[in-house]
């Protein structure tokens, strides 16, 4: 029509601006997290069965939980547990098969650039671990968990460290781990360092549970995160030391994740 402007009735091809292309991705990827049996089992099931099991039965056990009780100590270190199980085994293994079916490498011939792939998991991943902490944080005020609160302030800004470096350590090395890896040996390798960690590195308990072992697991990620939530939740206090340790392996990961990752 004469005097209509042409804009008004002709497309306008082009990419939605980055941020708005991030938060689409990260939604993708939060409820796929969130669909997966699997990763719902490694994010919510097991980290509440050991934290209602470990304080159940802490007393038959005879652990060793530095004269505190111990919900006080399960919980912070089921809460590193979960933060683990979510930024390293279940990115692991999810990134693994993405690039199997060649998932990412479709990915990177859209409009979304690569930094906004990687960003977009960065932020589904922080929003599972804050589902999963509020979850857990509920069952342990459910089993009697007293967090310490004399210093609101260094308890809540130390938990909040001690997840960000957490989360960029345990990340960094599930991208190592499933950009080297077939899809089959990522799963495999991710459960199995799952289980150990869980096990015998020093996540869940205190490291001084492992008596003479306990020198060499203070260096190990799990052992640090562990070691810094216990810290904030329990003493009231930034380990230093902890976060030092998370911050090197989060170096460490990303350096090694830039070098060998590849996209199919």
């Amino acid at each position: 029509m004469k005097g209509t402007p042409v804009s008004t009735f002709a497309p306008r091809p082009g990419a939605a601006p980055l941020h708005r292309q991030v938060a689409a991705q990260a939604r993708m990827e939060a409820r796929l997290m969130l669909r997966n049996g699997e990763q719902l089992l490694l994010a919510i099931v097991i980290p509440v069965i050991v934290l209602v099991g470990g304080v159940a039965g802490a007393d038959r056990l005879g652990l060793d939980l530095e004269g505190h009780r111990a919900v006080d100590v399960l919980v912070p270190g089921v809460l590193a547990l979960a933060v683990m199980s979510t930024a390293f085994t279940s990115i692991a293994i999810a990134t693994g098969f993405e690039r199997r079916y060649g998932v990412i490498k479709r990915l990177g011939a859209s409009p979304l650039p690569r930094h906004g792939l990687l960003l977009g998991k960065v932020l589904a991943l922080l929003n599972v671990v804050a589902l999963q902490l509020v979850v857990l944080v509920v069952v342990g005020l459910a089993l009697g968990w007293q967090p310490t609160l004399d210093e609101p302030v260094t308890t809540v800004g130390s938990t909040v460290l001690a997840v960000a470096a957490g989360t960029w350590a345990f990340a960094s090395l599930g991208l190592f781990v499933a950009g080297v890896l077939r899809a089959e040996a990522t799963l495999a390798l991710a459960n199995l360092v799952y289980l150990l960690l869980m096990v015998g590195g020093g996540v869940v308990l205190p490291t001084s549970s492992y008596g003479a072992a306990s020198g060499f697991l203070q260096w190990l990620p799990s052992a640090a995160l562990g070691d810094a939530m216990r810290a904030a939740l329990v003493d009231a206090r930034l380990d230093a030391t902890a976060i030092l340790v998370l911050l090197v392996w989060g170096a460490v990961g990303t350096l090694l994740t830039a070098r060998t990752f590849t996209w199919e």
